[in-house]
């Protein structure tokens, strides 16, 4: 599907417009660098007017089915009824005072009560927070400096321990990316060596329990099991998994317990709520009920928002009554398989793959040789948008309908042929019409 400029103006002339405008006064153009309009296919980077369950509106009038809502965040829908309400009720109550509001408690109650293996939580804002808490109070806990991530899994935080290590590193001390070690997924011997190689030095590994695919079996709890013999904790990032996988997120799902823990994302459903949760004689340290040297865990003046943590209360209601993962696991499914099939028809099944649990599916375009291609994810967001689809993933919320999901496949039955067509051609180039989608991550603009 091929447009003209004329045709791009008429459609997409706001955007185009707006999104000048954007760049003119925010760096970068958006507040997530995975919203800048250089992840979206040139010209073809709505502005978002509203949403409403799965679908979503540009400023030029444009309807979109969304996929990816919030960056993962939004799992239940935009706008879901009992998650307004009860923000709302808060808002017209005052939604920050000069002590704890009874909220808080029942936040943590609630929190405390569906994250079974978690004995405190302290809420903040975004994910950045709790995750830069946890290293932080790991450090505290064992006295060493270093920390280990994933180095399979993308993103941990915006802070300097993990940015640094990054191909984003600029204005970050060597000396503080040094303190950061990266260890591989699933790979229980190649850490034991980082271990032994920094023993005594690593004051915690961080990871995501899973991404695209289930951990090998009792790689977890081998996992933690090891890095407790070496004196280290371990934290799970469940971000992303937490209240998709199960309301407890990756620990719940596999029946293991980690040190520390981090929520955010679909615990608000779109609202900005993160939490930091683990045991009680590591959480303590940031309180002031103990004799220890103390430690400045987390202190934030929006972080306990009476609306905010109103609208958790309320997803964590709904888990209680709705089978939200089961939901999602069969949205994506469908969705799944409808791709491979249409994908696999077209002739490009090898190119165009699905990847991930369908809880949390996500696509991947690959070029002739087999090599992931942002020219031919260009090629494929450019159909996704022309045909209605806001797409930079394939993660689902419980707001879609099968044919919100059938409408998504025939785009994509359209999108495959011309894929193919690219790919016999041997040039994505003169499929997209303008410059490529860049990776988040580079070190020059």
């Amino acid at each position: 599907m091929k447009t003209g400029p004329n045709e791009r103006s008429q459609r997409f002339g706001r955007s185009a417009a707006v999104s000048e405008e954007l760049s003119r006064l925010i760096p970068g153009g958006a507040h997530t660098y995975a919203k800048g309009e250089d992840q979206y296919p040139d010209g073809l980077a709505p502005v978002i007017s509203h949403g409403s369950g799965a679908h979503v509106w540009d400023i030029d009038g444009n309807r979109y089915i969304e996929y990816g809502s919030g960056l993962r965040a939004v799992a239940l829908g935009h706008g879901r009824r009992e998650v307004v309400a009860a923000a709302q009720r808060e808002l017209e109550r005052g939604t920050n005072f000069v002590r704890p509001s009874i909220v808080e408690l029942e936040a943590a109650e609630a929190f405390l009560g569906t994250v079974r293996g978690a004995e405190m939580v302290k809420f903040a804002k975004n994910g950045s927070d709790v995750t830069t808490a946890a290293v932080r109070l790991a450090r505290a806990v064992t006295g060493r400096p270093l920390v280990a991530v994933c180095s399979d899994q993308p993103f941990f935080s915006t802070d300097d321990w993990f940015i640094g290590v990054t191909a984003m590193a600029a204005g970050i001390p060597p000396a503080i990316r040094e303190l950061t070690l990266a260890f591989p997924y699933g790979d229980l011997a190649a850490t034991e060596r980082l271990l032994q190689r920094y023993d005594g030095q690593i004051a915690a590994l961080i990871l995501e329990p899973t991404t695209q695919h289930d951990p090998p079996e009792k790689y977890l709890p081998a996992l933690v099991e090891l890095a407790h013999r070496y004196g280290t904790l371990v934290i799970f990032d469940e971000m992303i998994t937490g209240f998709r996988l199960s309301p407890s997120g990756g620990q719940g799902l596999y029946g293991v317990t980690p040190d520390l823990s981090t929520f955010g994302k679909a615990l608000g459903n779109g609202f900005a709520v993160s939490a930091l949760a683990g045991r009680r004689d590591l959480m303590e340290r940031g309180g002031i009920r103990h004799e220890q040297e103390r430690v400045f865990l987390l202190s934030t003046t929006h972080g306990a928002e009476t609306h905010s943590l109103a609208a958790a209360i309320a997803v964590m209601g709904i888990h209680e009554k709705e089978d939200v993962p089961a939901q999602l696991r069969r949205l994506g499914q469908r969705l799944a398989a409808g791709v491979a099939q249409v994908a696999a028809t077209a002739g490009v099944g090898d190119h165009l793959v699905t990847r991930g649990r369908p809880e949390n599916l996500v696509f991947t375009t690959l070029d002739r040789q087999l090599r992931p291609s942002q020219q031919y994810r260009t090629l494929f967001m450019r159909h996704l948008i022309l045909g209605g689809v806001l797409g930079p993933s394939f993660v689902v919320s419980t707001a879609l309908t099968d044919d919100d999901i059938d409408h998504t496949i025939d785009v994509v039955a359209d999108a495959s042929v011309v894929y193919r067509k690219a790919l016999d051609d041997g040039d994505p180039t003169p499929w997209l019409e303008g410059r490529s989608i860049k990776p988040v991550f580079r070190t020059f603009a």
